[in-house]
């Protein structure tokens, strides 16, 4: 009896776990600021105000990142940097590999839906996002 109490409770740890599947990749196109940092000592540092956003733009396995400076006005300031990067499949995960001039790095994806996205690097930071609102201040 204890065996299938455990096996009943494995397959709902299973069907409850937030899987992410390829077509919620897509979820990724858009602007995103940084709500969170939570560090791997247990400590978060909060954002409420943000002078910077992130603007995702992918495409099957190619995409890049763009920091971007909203204004008043609805627009946006950026420079021409950005930051390319492939989404590779490992072990039932889905990575974000960025590659540059000056470094290599990954990012897991643990969490992506419309509203919120959450990535984790190998030290152990996860960034948790929020879909980010313009804000327009009409004269």
């Amino acid at each position: 009896m204890q065996k299938w109490l455990t096996l009943l409770l494995f397959f709902c740890f299973l069907a409850c776990s937030e899987r992410i599947s390829e077509s919620d990749l897509n979820y990724i196109n858009g602007y995103w600021e940084i709500q969170e940092v939570k560090f791997p000592n247990g400590k978060t540092k909060e954002y409420d105000i943000n002078m910077t956003i992130d603007y995702f733009k992918f495409d099957k396995i190619q995409g890049f990142r763009k920091k971007m400076q909203p204004k008043f006005d609805g627009t946006f300031n950026t420079s021409s940097d950005a930051e390319s990067f492939q989404i590779i499949e490992k072990d039932g995960s889905f990575w974000m590999h960025y590659k540059n001039d000056l470094s290599i790095w990954e990012e897991q994806i643990i969490k992506i839906n419309k509203t919120s996205m959450v990535v984790k690097n190998k030290e152990g930071l996860s960034y948790h996002y929020r879909r980010f609102k313009t804000i327009n201040i009409k004269e």
